[in-house]
Parts: C-alpha cells; structure tokens; sequence
C-alpha cells in the first residue's frame, strides 16, 4: 500500500477528530473537562464505549487467536455481561449518590486518605501502563505500514501519535472524548464488516455462506470443560464478571463515561445497550478469525508464527487497497479510542485524587490540570519508548498482566467497602494494597507445581481481591464505620 494513501488517511481521520475537539471545547471549563457537565446522552456514550473497551488488542489479537483457543475467549465475554449488570445495578447507583467525579472518592468516604490515595494509585499505575501496552500494539503495525517508509524512528512516530491525542483531548477532555470515541468506534466495526465482505467476495461466496463456513468450523467451538486448563469455562466465566467489575467498573476510565450521563436511568441504560453492542462486536471479531483462518488454508497462505499478526499480514498485502485503508483506520481509531479516555482518565484522578486540584484556590486551575495532561502525555510515551526497547513481546506482555493483578486489590476494597459496615485501620490499607498483588502473583507462577498442575486462568483475580479483602477483615476495628 502506498505511504502517501496512508498519510492521506491518516491525516483525514485526524483533521475529523480535531473538528470535533473545537465544536466540544466551545465554551468549556474544567467540569467539562472531568464530567462533561454531566450532558452527554447515554446512547452515545454506550456507542463509543464499544471501541475503548476492545482496544487495538481485540483489533488484532482477537481473530489470531481464534487459531489457538478457537471461540473460548467467548466464555470470558459471557461473564462480562454479567460483570455490566453489576455494574449497572450496584456501582452506578452509588456513583451517583455521592456525585463523585473520581469514583476512588468513595475510599476516603468509606475507610479514610491513605485508602484513598492507595486506590487512585493503583489506578494510575496500572492505567499507565495498561494504555501504553495497548497503544504499543497498534502503534507496531502503523509503524511498519506508514513511518518506516519516511524513515521516521518509532520514538518519532510514538512521539507524533501522543502530541496528537494530547491537542484533540487537552481542552475539553471527557466530553470530547464521548464523541470522538463514537467517531472511532464506527471505523472499527466498519473495519470488521468490509473485511468480512471482501473476504466473500473474493472466495465467492454470499453472507449465508460466510456463516456456514463459521458454524461449521471446528475453530468456532466455544466451551472448554478440561479442570486443569486456564481456558475452563468456570474460570474464564468466572473471570468474566469479576474482571469486568474490577477493570471496568471500579475503573476511572470506563466509568468516567458513565458519569457523563444526565441521571443516574440513562447511565444504567448506557451500561445495558453497551454490553449488548459488546457482545456482538466480539463475535463480529471470532466470527472474523474463522473467516481469516478459512481464507488463508484456501488460499494456501502461511499463518504467521505469531498469530496476532494474521489479521494485519491478510488486511494490508491480499485483501487489496479499500481492506488495507479500513484496517488502519480501524486500528488507529482502535488505539486511539484507548489512548485518549485513558490519557483523560489518568489526569482526572491525579487532579482530583493527588494533587486536590478543585481544593486549590490560590492557582490557575485550568493551566494546571493542562500541565498535568502533557506530564502523562509524556509519561505514556517514554513507556511505550521502553516497551519497544525490551523488543520482547512476551516480556511486554508479561509486564501489562503484572500491571492487571493491581486491580485485585480495588476489587477488594470496594468488595469490603460495600459488602459489611466494618472499620478499618486505614495506616494499613497500602500495605495490605502492596502485599495481595504480590502473593498472588507467586501463587499465580507455582501454581502448576503447587496445585498438582493447576493453572490459574482469569480468575486470579478474585484470589488477589480475596487476600485483600481478608487483610481488611483483620485489620478491622471490630466496629461500624462512619
């Protein structure tokens, strides 16, 4: 594909997002930065949740993956949808109550500041490097289909990418991002359809066909009932809904949308059309990895030793010039669609939860919270620089799971806060918040030797929230909190 098409995409795609940043910034202050006054219309925000919540890893991982555990990954997004009714039932209600722009304002609330400021940490930790992972896999495959025919190193390109997100987002932050998120969310679902499409053209056959092919596949078999494997249904389900309460619920990101609602109705309402929409986007996705498998045995094509790489390799060299500019419109909006919530989710809760922004009469708050910005604009940058310099995909990946056993704790902690009146002895709180990931993490690496071959899957998870959990049961005041 030419470099000069690319550019040309890419450049459109990015002029959209910027006329969309102006219309979003007029007449603007910080509210509009943290809650979009709290105007946005919730089916527009369940829309452009989509796209930020399968991120460039679903994009490309997803379909390869499909080679590997055929549909199980279907299990796990079963348990997600239980996971959102939680959510929707129990979170977002309290949410509202208590009018919260940080949700982590809930743990000084409840169990006192060093809790708190634990929590938001946690947060900002895990956020940080959660986004940097996903945008260094999108960021990989720009790289070879665009910057490196000009020569631009990956830092430049990393570079270029950041300063862009920062200009559409830094002026009015989450309510831009509620529509620029549903800007992008259409690309990508467009990216999977068109591809869809192309693919039966090109094998010739009819969409009943296509998912003939699909149902008959033995790639689509779905549950897996083997105790010992990480993909058992029980596990992944299991997996599923406390994953989704932890990562998405109790999550500064996700639910920083969900606040944007004009009531506490239509954010549930969000939360409900979302999911739906959740779901069948990630069959679009499996449904689309048989499809790429299918091609590629008829085609006589090579799947790539890394599978995640099949989607991309098909899209950008046989699928011809209208796949390849969906594809990278799809990933870039993919990428984006994470980086820019989560670069507005992390200055959101270092403002409010850290530094206390709103509290500070004596500064320019507006100036501030736009240091701030650029200061984790950097700071994502210089961590996906470090990724690419490791140049080790599994070491990477290794490091985003690691960063995914700090939700264990905020799963305890809200799991504490709301189940029981008990309280605690909040000096302790960041101990026990550093103590859970790491025992889980060793129970989680000899878990095979230990547990007769064992191994954890998903549900990790739920041991780290335990641990923490039972570290605030014991040390409790044995009586009722304020």
């Amino acid at each position: 594909m030419s470099p000069l098409l690319v550019f040309g995409v890419i450049a459109i795609y990015f002029a959209l997002l910027l006329l969309i940043s102006y219309l979003t910034s007029l007449k603007s202050d910080s509210q509009t930065f943290y809650t979009g006054n709290r105007e946005s219309p919730w089916f527009l925000v369940a829309f452009g949740m989509v796209g930020a919540a399968l991120s460039g890893v679903t994009f490309i991982s997803v379909p390869g993956e499909v080679g590997n555990t055929q549909w199980a990954y279907l299990q796990f997004v079963m348990g997600n949808m239980v996971g959102y009714a939680v959510i929707g039932l129990v979170l977002i209600p309290l949410f509202y109550k208590l009018h919260l722009i940080s949700i982590y304002e809930y743990l000084k609330t409840r169990f006192g500041p060093k809790a708190y400021v634990s929590g938001a940490s946690i947060f900002l930790i895990s956020q940080t490097i959660g986004a940097s992972f996903r945008l260094f896999l999108a960021a990989t495959v720009l790289q070879i289909a665009f910057f490196d025919a000009f020569g631009i190193p990956f830092y430049g390109s990393i570079l270029t990418t950041m300063v862009l997100i920062w200009l559409y987002t830094y002026k009015s932050g989450i309510k831009t991002i509620v529509w620029t998120d549903t800007l992008q969310t259409l690309f990508l679902l467009l990216a999977v359809l068109i591809t869809i499409v192309v693919i039966g053209n090109q094998l010739g056959v009819s969409g009943g066909e296509l998912l003939a092919i699909v149902n008959k596949s033995d790639l689509s078999s779905i549950f897996v009932w083997e105790g010992n494997t990480s993909q058992n249904f029980f596990k992944m389900f299991a997996g599923g809904i406390f994953i989704t309460i932890a990562m998405n619920g109790l999550d500064q990101n996700i639910m920083q949308k969900n606040l944007t609602c004009r009531n506490q109705k239509d954010a549930q309402k969000n939360i409900l059309w979302f999911s739906i929409t959740f779901f069948l986007s990630n069959l679009l996705f499996l449904g689309l990895g048989v499809l790429l498998y299918h091609y590629a045995e008829i085609n006589g094509i090579a799947i790539p030793k890394a599978t995640d790489e099949l989607f991309p390799y098909l899209a950008l060299n046989h699928f011809g010039t209208l796949t390849g500019v969906v594809f990278l419109l799809g990933i870039t909006a993919a990428a984006f669609s994470s980086a820019d919530s989560a670069l507005t989710a992390l200055t959101t809760s270092f403002c409010i939860d850290i530094v206390k922004l709103p509290e500070q009469k004596n500064i320019n708050q507006d100036k501030t919270r736009r240091w701030i910005h650029i200061g984790f604009t950097f700071l994502v940058f210089l961590t996906i620089v470090v990724f690419n310099e490791v140049n080790d995909r599994s070491v990477v990946s290794a490091v985003f799971k690691a960063a995914g056993f700090t939700y264990g704790p905020l799963l305890g902690l809200f799991a504490f806060g709301l189940s029981n009146k008990m309280a605690v002895r909040d000096k302790f709180v960041p101990y026990i918040c550093l103590l859970s990931p790491f025992l889980s993490f060793i129970l989680d690496w000899n878990s095979a030797d230990w547990f007769n071959g064992f191994q954890f899957g998903f549900e990790i998870l739920l041991v780290n929230a335990a641990i923490t959990y039972i570290g605030l049961l014991l040390s409790s005041k044995g009586a009722t909190s304020a």
